[in-house]
């Protein structure tokens, strides 16, 4: 027998392991300290420590980042995610140096301060009279308030992180007209960045919120506050009650969650963009909902950048990168090589010239100038220090002061192309010129060098005697099943999930964009919520539509992989058909036939093109759609839920048929059953089933519920999400209180004239009601609501109210009774994006 001597006593081999076990535990309990519930004068918290709120929701502690330098800080996170999600950050101007002799302490003054080597930063500076240092507490609340509070009586607080927000709004927080939201510099730093929000006073005080670049330029705004929703995005209120509170003391937006298993957080992200996330607590992982979206990432090449056709950011002529720059590159924008005349005093009487910059489209911060000509506006640029660049159109004078942001170069023949003058140093105009030869210069010498390494591993691939799978775009022949016009060493193998599957062909990205030549701008078809969408053609004159997934968007592979998987097993003459895709490299692209009439949004939503969809054109779209629906639901080979119905994915090919497109999001459910939950909640606000949206359950029932949507949409000729009326929250209250009243006549397009059958349109607006009611149980299925739309003797029940109308939403536990059962697995990352 064998002995072990450990902590003083003598323990037989035996009984080793039961004291490595009890060693074990011991160690377990020690970590188990390292969180405690509260801070109480005297105390400290250290970088390994953390203090957690009551029902574990949130933790505060320290985090490190490596960018731009190891520093520390002090944060508000959700406890349970797999990664860190911050919401709240004490000390993002002040970092502390990573240190374990760092800390948090409430001080003898009774004060909450941060500490180290070298640092003191007091975060309270409480002064009040009736506060007492010895009886104050700094505690996490449940909410993600970090508040310094009397012991004794906890609703006392003194301070709290909510009166002090940084990126995120939380559901209970006030925003107060004070109240600053400001994003990160970038992901890995926490400092103020270019982007925030604020609440914005009219003359007419009228409320709203406003993004604003640098603190100065506004991009964009939620909106008027009215009747309890902003009127640019009253789709906040489908899962958050917003209230507006206007007193003598304090001015202030909050809002809460309607459903209460739902976690959610508001933050105005490193690009400019407000978002929603969402999760569940019964599976902590975050969904996406993209509130509101400036144009192209607002400002994503900073100052003095340039958005070039090949999507990268350079800067201007006479302007170079800072040193540093940061992780989004060009966030900081660019600056001068040398400074202007007015910037510098040496410059010897020279004057400043100005460099043309053709083909630009400018988005923001001109200012109208009273100039009549080129000439005396370049004179008036010319005389203004503050004048940075100008351009002359349409017989207007706009000029730049101070800053020129958002610039994007076009292709020739973009409808929105400008030549830009912008303001040089004397001797920069010949460095301009210099700068696009020596880019020029450099552009050749790549192209020399590339080909030859393309040449080099073309001759590798003959030598290892590999196939190219791809095939020619320009030259197949799609109108053929033999495609004898293809070279025979093109022959595709499409392999999806180990399956090889020939009817779908492979292409190459050069034919691919030698058929769009090389995605021109007047190709452009649209903009997907996945990227853009571009015409093509063949050599024997086939036009084709070609999507292309947006390399910068982050999002949508698996979309991209599951649209190949499901639409390429689907026929259907009210589906849009896939004929192709290109995978190679980052690029992933979908090729599908053209439709001639673009999409029936293009038509429905603009006033000028409305009267082109006659009452007949419109009911036959609605039956197209239905038998579009029904063919999914039913008889597919797989049977398939859309969950993206809108106005923008259907289709409308050279007879004005529908064609259901998009199905990125769609889901296969298998044997009889017609209903699942799912852990990614994705498609648009406005067309989301109420169970869906806040429940995360989907059924055919929810694809019934986006029908019923866009018939309303096709009757009134009105978004569901875009109207906006002093009475109702959207289009479904609108109708609703009109149908109540006996007016249901009155929601009928004006453009469309005098109904040719009342009957005929009360009944389309009764189906329509059908559909989008609050319970999943109470709605048709697609094979009872095409007998509705096609025979008139069919009796038709009375609607219950639709989900979302007025200030209203449907209760959680109301959503899924009537006999449909099911459980929540919880929310992955995706994202819900109004497109």
């Amino acid at each position: 027998m064998w002995q072990v001597r450990s902590v003083g006593c003598t323990i037989t081999r035996s009984r080793f392991f039961v004291c490595v076990w009890l060693c074990l535990i011991m160690v377990d309990d020690i970590c188990l300290s390292n969180e405690i519930n509260k801070l109480l004068r005297g105390q400290s918290l250290s970088p390994d420590q953390f203090i957690v709120s009551n029902n574990g929701i949130f933790q505060l502690g320290f985090f490190a980042t490596n960018k731009p330098a190891p520093n520390l800080y002090l944060g508000v996170w959700y406890k349970g995610f797999a990664n860190r999600t911050t919401v709240w950050v004490a000390n993002r101007e002040k970092p502390l140096l990573e240190s374990l002799s760092s800390k948090l302490e409430i001080s003898d003054d009774g004060n909450i301060v941060l500490l180290d080597e070298s640092t003191s930063i007091v975060l309270t500076e409480v002064t009040e009279k009736s506060f007492l240092p010895n009886s104050v507490e700094a505690v996490l609340l449940d909410d993600g308030n970090f508040v310094l509070r009397e012991s004794s009586k906890p609703s006392v607080i003194y301070w709290q992180s909510f009166g002090h927000p940084t990126d995120t709004w939380l559901p209970g927080a006030k925003l107060r007209t004070d109240s600053l939201l400001t994003s990160w510099k970038n992901s890995e730093d926490p400092s103020s960045g270019l982007f925030s929000v604020r609440i914005d006073v009219s003359k007419d005080k009228e409320y709203s919120l406003i993004m604003e670049w640098n603190k100065s330029t506004r991009f964009s705004s939620s909106g008027i506050w009215k009747n309890k929703i902003f009127s640019l995005i009253p789709e906040l209120n489908y899962i958050s009650d917003f209230r507006f509170v206007s007193g003598e003391n304090e001015t202030y937006f909050s809002y809460s969650i309607y459903n209460p298993k739902t976690i959610s957080r508001l933050v105005i992200d490193v690009s400019g963009q407000l978002k929603q996330f969402n999760s569940f607590r019964e599976n902590p992982l975050w969904s996406t909902t993209l509130v509101e979206e400036p144009p192209e990432a607002y400002a994503i090449c900073g100052p003095y950048g340039i958005l070039n056709l090949s999507a990268s950011c350079e800067c201007l002529p006479g302007f170079q990168q800072p040193l540093s720059p940061g992780l989004d590159d060009f966030r900081d924008g660019c600056t001068r090589e040398k400074p202007l005349k007015c910037e510098n005093s040496s410059s010897n009487g020279k004057k400043d010239e100005f460099k043309r910059i053709p083909n630009v489209n400018v988005y923001s911060n001109s200012v109208l100038h009273p100039a009549q000509s080129m000439k005396n506006c370049e004179i008036a640029c010319t005389k203004s220090c503050s004048c940075i660049a100008y351009m002359y159109h349409n017989s207007k004078c706009l000029v730049w002061e101070n800053i020129l942001l958002n610039l994007t170069q076009v292709s020739d023949g973009h409808n929105n192309r400008y030549d830009l003058y912008v303001k040089l140093a004397a001797s920069e105009k010949a460095n301009g010129v210099a700068w696009i030869v020596s880019a020029t210069v450099a552009s050749l010498v790549a192209l020399v060098s590339g080909g030859c390494l393309c040449r080099f591993w073309i001759c590798k691939g003959q030598d290892t005697g590999k196939e190219d799978l791809r095939k020619d775009l320009q030259y197949y022949d799609f109108s053929s099943s033999s495609n004898a016009t293809d070279e025979k060493r093109n022959k595709n193998k499409l392999t999806i999930a180990g399956k090889r599957d020939d009817e779908l062909p492979l292409f190459s990205f050069k034919s691919v964009s030698a058929a769009t030549e090389n995605f021109s701008v007047e190709n452009k078809l649209g903009q997907g919520g996945f990227g853009p969408v571009y015409k093509g053609k063949t050599i024997a004159g086939q036009e084709i539509a070609i999507k292309r997934l947006s390399r910068r968007s982050g999002q949508g592979l698996e979309e991209f992989r599951n649209e190949i998987a499901l639409i390429s097993k689907l026929q259907h003459l009210n589906l849009v058909k896939l004929l192709g895709y290109c995978i190679e490299e980052d690029e992933n692209i979908l090729i599908y036939e053209y439709m001639p009439n673009k999409s029936l949004d293009f038509f429905l939503f603009d006033s000028s093109k409305q009267h082109l969809l006659v009452w007949e054109a419109r009911i036959q779209i609605i039956e197209g759609i239905a038998q579009g629906l029904l063919y999914l639901h039913q008889y597919s080979r797989v049977r398939i839920i859309h969950r993206d119905l809108k106005a923008s994915n259907i289709l409308l090919d050279g007879e004005m048929n529908p064609k259901i497109s998009d199905f990125g999001m769609a889901r296969i459910f298998g044997g009889n059953d017609s209903r699942a939950n799912t852990m990614r909640i994705v498609g648009t606000f406005g067309y989301m089933a109420p169970e869906y949206a806040l429940e995360g359950h989907y059924s055919i029932k929810s694809d019934v519920f986006s029908f019923g949507v866009l018939l309303l949409e096709i009757i009134s000729g009105k978004k569901n999400t875009g109207f906006y009326n002093s009475d109702s929250l959207n289009l479904l209250g609108h109708a609703w209180k009109l149908w109540n009243d006996d007016r249901a006549v009155e929601l009928m397009d004006p453009a469309l004239g005098s109904p040719s059958s009342v009957y005929t349109l009360m009944r389309y607006i009764n189906i329509g009601l059908l559909c989008v009611q609050g319970k999943p149980a109470d709605r048709p299925s697609m094979s009872k609501i095409i007998p509705m739309l096609n025979s008139d003797l069919i009796p038709l029940p009375a609607p219950t109210e639709p989900a979302f109308t007025t200030n209203h939403t449907v209760k959680p536990e109301v959503l899924l009774s009537g006999g449909e059962n099911c459980t929540l697995n919880g929310l992955t990352v995706s994202r819900i994006e109004p497109r």
